[in-house]
């Protein structure tokens, strides 16, 4: 009894060589003998001439296959149901239909009971989003070949599902050799093929967005009619736009209201499975998960129900980034985050300010751009062809002829400058600012706020300055005990504060003066 309490933390300077893995057949079901398919007892924990475990061959039936990319015009037309060709990943009933082999499944749930200490039958399957009755096949199968025992009963109910299992000391060394090679511990991953099949059937390209149905998506936002009528175009297209213009006039925000023109949802896998290796790709910060409706059909859990992301990358951005990201320690990648953004929108914001040259990353982006196909490189060097579908935004607030050349215009056929407000759009995004924080609206104190501070300096309007001007009138105001309004006396504070410019003189210290 005592042997098999559970198996000690693997040492990693006891790893056992691992033979190169064969051929297999993923999508094969569990055979019909354990003992036939893995050797017996005896031979596994170390009686007789005992072989290094190398483990099965996770890999598919048939290498990923070459992405040709999507239709660039999809396949929905006007009046056409926008979930009359939507993907649906429906519940796997075997192991043939979830696309892995039981010897892969046998280690996600070695390597979760690992972790984890011990676990119920029901946990396993939650852990892995797998169905309960086929986890409890593989844990059965893993019981007989005394990897596994029972510790007792958890909970209410009766069957193999309630019951609490733990590691045995048989286990060890097979657990050692599997943790060598990844340490991955989560639901089980989607084949590539399968993912593939599912971004060309959530395609972002195809759209039919009208101005009608763009105004309600951009929430408080005032926008101008020749934004609407610059972006729309260029989301039917499906392809890249590239905005410019000073800082601080919206544009993250606009191309946030950009994605919500899009309806429905989209599927994500939480992880991929190319060749040997898996890749994480649900994101809990990009990918915002939705709820099911009453009485829909129930789908596969290996995939995530989520609004179609948005992925926001700025000045941190390196050619690394772009790359499948490789953990030695874990051995196991993460997507990135043009893989994270597909069925999505990608913004690569402050564009130009980046650790790395304008001109590299203008190259990087010109094969997915123009084929929408993306080439990623494994940690083998082996390249993989990946699907680019995604509407990809540039912005900057550099000035754009410093920055493209011809090459990257011809492939981002849509530019659109976004202007500075008015004096009137200032006094309707105050007036908007005014009602979200809660606060009496004065068209007489922001008259002040023009005619005291801006005119005299020839200060230019931004449209993320009212938000700013205002949220610093009512932390004064909190601060001073009294009720947040538009006071001429909190305006000339929050000035002060807000618009401060740092002059280096000749010499002497550095000053900075309110203008």
């Amino acid at each position: 009894d005592a042997d098999r309490r559970g198996a000690p933390s693997p040492d990693p300077e006891r790893r056992a060589s691992s033979a190169p893995p064969a051929e297999a057949d993923r999508r094969g079901g569990p055979s019909q003998g354990d003992s036939e398919r893995r050797g017996s007892a005896a031979d596994r924990r170390g009686g007789g001439s005992q072989q290094a475990y190398s483990g099965p061959d996770r890999r598919g039936s048939a290498p990923p296959q070459a992405y040709s990319g999507p239709d660039r015009r999809g396949s929905r037309r006007d009046g056409e149901s926008p979930a009359a060709n939507r993907f649906w990943p429906t519940q796997p009933r075997n192991l043939q239909e979830c696309g892995l082999n039981a010897t892969f499944v046998e280690e996600l749930v070695l390597k979760a009971i690992f972790f984890a200490g011990e676990m119920r039958g029901m946990d396993v399957a939650a852990r892995l989003q797998l169905p309960t009755t086929l986890v409890d096949e593989i844990i059965e199968g893993l019981r007989r070949q005394k990897y596994i025992d029972i510790r007792g009963g958890g909970g209410s109910g009766v069957g193999r599902s309630t019951m609490i299992y733990q590691l045995t000391t048989f286990v060890t060394d097979v657990l050692r050799q599997i943790l060598d090679r990844n340490r991955y511990n989560g639901p089980a991953p989607v084949p590539f093929n399968e993912w593939v099949a599912a971004v060309k059937q959530q395609t972002v390209r195809g759209n039919r967005i009208t101005r009608s149905r763009m105004q309600d998506k951009f929430g408080d936002l005032i926008i101008r009619d020749y934004i609407f009528d610059g972006i729309g175009p260029a989301m039917n297209s499906g392809r890249a736009i590239f905005f410019y213009g000073p800082p601080g006039n919206g544009k993250t925000a606009i191309c946030q209201g950009m994605v919500n023109c899009y309806e429905g949802d989209i599927f994500i896998p939480h992880a991929l499975l190319i060749d040997d290796f898996v890749v994480k790709m649900f994101d809990a910060n990009i990918h915002k998960a939705v709820e099911d409706e009453p009485g829909a059909p129930s789908y596969d859990r290996r995939w995530v129900r989520c609004r179609r992301p948005l992925v926001v990358v700025g000045g941190e951005l390196t050619l690394e980034m772009l790359d499948l990201v490789y953990t030695p320690e874990v051995k196991y990648y993460e997507a990135p985050f043009q893989m994270k953004a597909s069925n999505g929108m990608l913004l690569i914001d402050d564009f130009g300010r980046q650790k790395v040259s304008p001109k590299d990353l203008l190259n990087r982006w010109i094969v997915p751009l123009e084929s929408d196909v993306d080439i990623l490189t494994l940690h083998t060097g082996k390249k993989l062809q990946v699907p680019f579908d995604v509407f990809a935004a540039f912005s900057t607030n550099l000035d754009p002829s410093d920055l493209v050349d011809d090459a990257f215009l011809r492939r981002v056929r849509y530019k659109l400058e976004v202007q500075r407000p008015d004096e009137e759009q200032f006094h309707e995004i105050f007036q908007m600012m005014c009602k979200k924080r809660g606060v009496p609206y004065d068209a007489r104190a922001i008259d002040y706020l023009i005619d005291e501070h801006y005119r005299p300096n020839h200060r230019p309007f931004a449209a993320c300055q009212p938000r700013d001007l205002l949220d610093q009138v009512i932390d004064m105001a909190n601060y001073q005990g009294s009720n947040p309004r538009l006071d001429p006396a909190l305006l000339d504070a929050a000035v002060r504060s807000y618009f401060v410019r740092f002059d280096k003189p000749a010499s002497g210290p550095t000053s900075a003066s309110a203008r």
